[in-house]
Formats: C-alpha cells, structure tokens, sequence
C-alpha cells in the first residue's frame, strides 16, 4: 500500500491525492512505500496507551468486584451479592475493550517489529477473560476466579508497559 509523500498517510493503491493533507499523488509515487518509522512508533506507542488505559479500568473493576466478593463471603446478602455481580458486569466491559486495544496495539507493533524487538503477544492476553464471565454457583469460586483475571490484567499491564518502555526508549 503506498504512502503519502507529504505526511506518510497510508493511501489506497488508486489514490490521486492524500485524503488526510491533500497532496497530489503521482503514479510514480503510488508504485513506491515511504516507510515513516517514526510514524508507525508513534502510533504504536499510542495504541499501546490506550491499551493500558483500558487495562486499569479493568484492574479497578476487578478491585471493586474482589472487594465486594470478600463482603458476600463474610455474609453478605442478596443486596452484596447484586452489586459485586454489577462490578463484575462492569469489570467485563473494561476487559472485552482492553482485548480489543491489545488487538489493535499487537497489529501496531507489526508495523514497527522488523526494525525492533518487542516481545509481545497479544494472543497471551486475548482468552484471559474468555472463562471468567460464565456462571457461578459458589462465592468462593467466584472470588477465585476474580483473583485470576485481576492475576492476568496485572500481567497484561506489565507486559504493555515493558514493550512501551522500549518504544520509548
């Protein structure tokens, strides 16, 4: 696919101008790649943000479901049990939109891996919550449970703040 040679806007290969600064593209142009390095680890960088910023939403949610969880098990009741299902409700939204975020933040990463080692794979990530909403019977096991998803987004987290480290070093 080529790139603009103004900006380095990725173009449809039957592009005449840019569509994001409206440079006129020439068929020489369209036939060669300008590869902007800095571009792709910019945008890599960005998505690996995003990816973090929905990881701690999840790791909040999950802190609150926990401690909620702990509640229900000391005897709480119905009313315990209600509002630490929300939070787990809650804790999945965040997770399914962190999956999606380390989904985009791996493709990035592709753009720029060849030129860098970055140790990250985001099919490590993606089956983590896959389990974790299904139906409990038992506090317990709901409480272990939440350990374990709160275990893999703190892994997450570590993981996607390393490869950031080195993208922005």
């Amino acid at each position: 696919m080529p790139y603009c040679p103004s900006c380095g806007t990725r173009l449809p290969d039957n592009a005449n101008f840019c569509s994001s600064c409206g440079a006129r593209v020439h068929s020489v142009q369209r036939n060669t790649s300008v590869y902007d390095f800095n571009k792709e680890k910019r945008e890599a960088i960005d998505a690996g943000k995003r990816a973090l910023d929905s990881l701690y939403a999840a790791r909040n949610e999950l802190n609150k479901a926990r401690n909620w969880g702990i509640a229900d098990i000391l005897g709480g009741g119905a009313i315990t049990s209600m509002i630490k299902r929300s939070k787990m409700k809650d804790a999945q939204k965040y997770i399914e939109l962190a999956k999606r975020d380390l989904r985009k933040f791996s493709n990035e990463l592709s753009d720029v891996a060849g030129l860098m080692f970055l140790d990250f794979d985001a099919n490590d990530f993606l089956s983590f919550a896959d389990w974790f909403f299904d139906g409990f019977a038992v506090d317990f096991l709901v409480q272990d449970r939440i350990n374990k998803a709160k275990n893999q987004v703190e892994e997450a987290i570590s993981r996607v703040e390393h490869v950031l480290r080195q993208l922005n070093a």
